[in-house]
């Protein structure tokens, strides 16, 4: 049976992807991902000395901060942040507190931003060091958390940061008709039973030894990085988006792939 989307779109067809790096001067490393009409920004700063506390100083730090796009948060909010500016500053506990006004939402994004990230970055390079990642929501109409992560990696190689390979980020939608849909806009999400956000591996190539690309003797290209469901998803359903969630990955590291080619060949006639 054939899936009528709104936008025309077949089950399984990706918006139009555009990503574009080192877009802010001031950054380490920035780049920009669209998938149709949601737009992220990643920026990375750093490493910087230090680790942040409860970090292990023999290995690098990764820290994530989620903005939401403006005017998300709230005339509240601003507010809060104005009359708090200088106390929370100099207290050193402007981080807390933003998590506290923004609520679980963006602090759950961070958490899950923070260990893909870290699971891909190889922290033993710069012990005792915080490479800081700021997302900007610039729109969002769904699929947003893998479009930010799928922003932080591109940001991340504009920055040189040592890594084990990229990764992909993917959403897969259990319609209520039981059949997946692949890169839900907002109003699909709203509409499904369940989707799932999958990050897979980009590549099998790696810079570590070979016996590092294994997971309980399995390649990791055959494994799965981040897995985060919401809504109501049984096992069968779970495993029925796990192929058209892998085959969409090929797709986006082929994207991701004539995208870092590109800019390479224009970096090298600009030189």
């Amino acid at each position: 049976m054939e899936v009528h989307r709104e936008d025309g779109r077949s089950q399984n067809q990706l918006r139009p992807l555009a990503c574009s790096r080192n877009i802010l001067h001031r950054a380490h490393g920035s780049a920009s991902w669209s998938q149709g009409d949601t737009k992220v920004l990643a920026a990375v700063y750093g490493p910087k000395a230090g680790t942040k506390k409860n970090e292990n100083p023999e290995k690098a730090c990764i820290e994530v901060i989620w903005k939401p796009k403006t005017g998300q948060i709230g005339d509240f909010l601003t507010s809060l942040l104005i009359v708090l500016a200088f106390e929370v500053w100099y207290a050193g506990n402007f981080q807390n507190i933003l998590h506290w006004c923004l609520g679980k939402p963006e602090k759950e994004y961070e958490m899950i931003l923070k260990r893909t990230l870290e699971s891909i970055c190889i922290l033993t390079v710069n012990p005792n060091t915080t490479t800081s990642i700021i997302v900007q929501v610039v729109n969002d109409d769904g699929a947003l958390l893998p479009s930010a992560i799928n922003a932080a990696c591109m940001a991340l190689v504009d920055a040189g940061i040592p890594m084990k390979h990229l990764a992909v980020a993917i959403c897969c939608c259990v319609a209520k008709t039981g059949y997946v849909i692949l890169d839900p806009t907002k109003l699909e999400e709203q509409k499904t039973k369940a989707f799932a956000y999958l990050v897979f591996p980009n590549s099998v190539h790696s810079v570590l030894p070979e016996g590092s690309l294994r997971v309980e003797g399995e390649p990791i290209e055959n494994g799965i990085i981040t897995s985060v469901t919401h809504g109501i998803m049984p096992v069968d359903d779970y495993f029925y988006c796990l192929e058209p969630g892998r085959a969409a990955s090929v797709k986006l590291s082929d994207f991701l792939r004539r995208n870092l080619q590109q800019q390479s060949t224009d970096s090298s006639k600009a030189g």
